[in-house]
């Protein structure tokens, strides 16, 4: 388990909050994969192992998925509803990360079966803070069934 490589996908269009994700979780030593998806419809082809990502091995899904709600193509509310919908993804934690602080998409969000709903912080130090506690928990101390 220990060799084991950890996956990550994130799904952000921001390229600022992008890097400044993959950046924290680099920094703390947290990740030595992080695949970074750019729209709802991307992520959705890597989860199923469809398009670009149809010779991804399907018995190694992500650990973790990092899900921005506000996205083109598919947005992140679909991209949790058909993951969640499916029994080969139902398993995988999803972190909602968003800047979206209506009511509403924490509801659905929560609705869908995500297991934690967060709300960027704006400044650069709690934004990094914040990824690295997220990355702690959900890949160093929760665990996930095989």
């Amino acid at each position: 388990m220990a060799d084991e490589q950890v996956e990550i996908l994130l799904a952000e269009d921001n390229s600022e909050d992008a890097e400044m994700t993959m950046r924290a979780l680099r920094r703390h030593n947290l990740a030595n994969q992080v695949r970074w998806v750019k729209d709802g419809a991307e992520a959705l082809d890597y989860l199923f192992c469809r398009g670009q990502y149809v010779g991804r091995d399907p018995s190694r899904p992500p650990k973790l998925v990092l899900l921005d709600i506000k996205m083109p193509k598919i947005d992140g509310i679909e991209v949790l509803r058909q993951l969640k919908a499916d029994p080969t993804t139902r398993s995988i934690p999803v972190v909602v990360m968003t800047s979206s602080n209506e009511e509403r998409d924490v509801l659905e969000s929560y609705r869908l079966g995500v297991n934690s709903y967060i709300v960027k912080p704006v400044q650069f130090n709690q934004f990094i803070e914040t990824v690295a506690k997220i990355g702690l928990y959900w890949l160093l101390t929760n665990r996930v069934p095989q």
